[in-house]
């Protein structure tokens, strides 16, 4: 029993160190600078990346093809951002910082976007050059 109870204790720990750990890694990616190619592409006209921009960018990632990208699926961050705009309308008290952790969302997706148009614009140059 108590060895159960330890196993358990020391899987939550874990499984907390993993998300913090993840989050963190999503806000190194999203303090990026992000370029002005990917704000026209994806139609946004405001000076900063909002929350509401993340699924015209994901609609712009959806348009372009993946030359030489590393598993830019957006999988995970299009269930995180679900996740938190749920909890951001079904908890009013939250909402903030759901606005806060979607806008996260949008920069890291806009800053994964533009590096991965700024490969697919390199292969086409290659391709031009040859």
């Amino acid at each position: 029993m108590i060895a159960s109870i330890i196993f358990l204790v020391s899987v939550v720990g874990v499984a907390q160190f993993g998300l913090y750990y993840w989050r963190a890694t999503i806000s190194g990616v999203a303090a990026q600078a992000i370029s002005d190619r990917i704000r026209v592409a994806a139609g946004i006209t405001h000076a900063g990346i909002q929350a509401q921009d993340f699924r015209n960018i994901i609609i712009l990632k959806d348009l372009s093809p993946n030359l030489r990208g590393a598993g830019a699926s957006f999988t995970v961050i299009r269930s995180y951002y679900s996740i938190v705009e749920k909890v951001g309308s079904i908890i009013p008290a939250m909402a903030s910082w759901a606005n806060a952790e979607m806008a996260t969302c949008s920069r890291y997706a806009a800053v994964v976007m533009d590096q991965h148009m700024e490969r697919n614009m390199v292969c086409a140059a290659q391709v031009r050059g040859m």
